[in-house]
C-alpha cells in the first residue's frame, strides 16, 4: 500500500506525463501508458514490489520516447526532471530512472539487469504490444510512417511490412516476459492474434 503523500505523487505524475504527452501518438501515446500502468498495477498486487516505483516508472517509461525526440531517447532525463520538481525522494528518483532507461525490447537488455520492480514494469509494456491492442498498435504505427501492413505480392522481400512485425518481435515476447501473471495474460493474447492472422490470410485467398 501507497501513502497518502505517495498516491499523491502518482496523481501529480500523471497529470503531467498526460500534458506532456498530449497529441502523441502511433501507439506510444497516453491512451499507452494508462494501459501499461494497469497492468503494471494488475501484476505488483500479485507478485509485490515496491508499489511506488512501479507506478511511477510506468507513468514516466515513454515520456521521452526517441520516435517524438528526433531519435534520442529522453525518457529517463524527463523522469529526473519531473520527479525532482516534486521533491520525490533520491533513491525512487534513481530507480524510476534506471527502470526507464533499460526495459525497452529496442534496447535489448537482459531482465536480470533489471530490478524485480523494473521487471513488472518490462512485462506491462510487452504485454501492450500483444492482443487486439497489439494488432491495433501495428496497424496505428505502420499508418503513420507510411508502412503497409500487407502486400500479397511481396515474394522478393522487396517491401517492409506491418505484418512481418508479428514473427520478428511480437510472437517473441512471451518468451521474454518475466513474472507468471504476465506470461498467464500473454497466452491468451497471443493466441488471439494468432487467431487473427490465420483469419486475415484466409481471407486474402493464402496460407500462411
Amino acid at each position: 500500500m501507497m501513502n497518502a503523500a505517495e498516491t499523491e505523487t502518482v496523481k501529480r505524475v500523471d497529470a503531467i506525463v498526460r500534458q506532456r504527452m498530449a497529441g502523441q501518438q502511433a501507439g506510444h501515446g497516453i491512451d499507452h501508458v494508462v494501459r501499461v500502468l494497469t497492468l503494471a498495477r494488475q501484476i505488483q498486487s500479485e507478485v509485490g514490489g515496491n508499489r511506488l516505483v512501479v507506478e511511477l516508472a510506468a507513468l514516466l517509461h515513454d515520456v521521452g520516447d526517441a520516435k517524438f525526440h528526433n531519435g534520442q531517447e529522453r525518457s529517463a532525463e524527463f523522469s529526473r526532471e519531473i520527479l525532482r520538481g516534486l521533491d520525490v525522494d533520491g533513491d525512487v528518483i534513481d530507480h524510476v530512472a534506471a527502470i526507464v532507461d533499460n526495459i525497452s525490447f529496442r534496447k535489448g537488455v537482459d531482465s536480470e539487469s533489471l530490478t524485480f520492480e523494473g521487471k513488472i514494469v518490462q512485462d506491462a509494456d510487452r504485454l501492450d504490444a500483444l492482443g487486439a491492442i497489439g494488432i491495433v498498435r501495428t496497424i496505428e504505427y505502420g499508418a503513420a510512417v507510411g508502412q503497409p501492413f500487407y502486400l500479397s505480392e511481396n515474394e522478393n522481400g522487396e517491401h517492409k511490412m506491418g505484418i512481418d512485425h508479428f514473427d520478428e518481435k511480437l510472437f517473441k515476447l512471451r518468451d521474454l516476459l518475466n513474472t507468471e501473471p504476465a506470461r498467464r495474460i500473454a497466452v491468451q493474447r497471443e493466441q488471439f492474434m494468432r487467431t487473427f492472422l490465420n483469419q486475415f490470410y484466409d481471407e486474402c485467398g493464402e496460407t500462411k
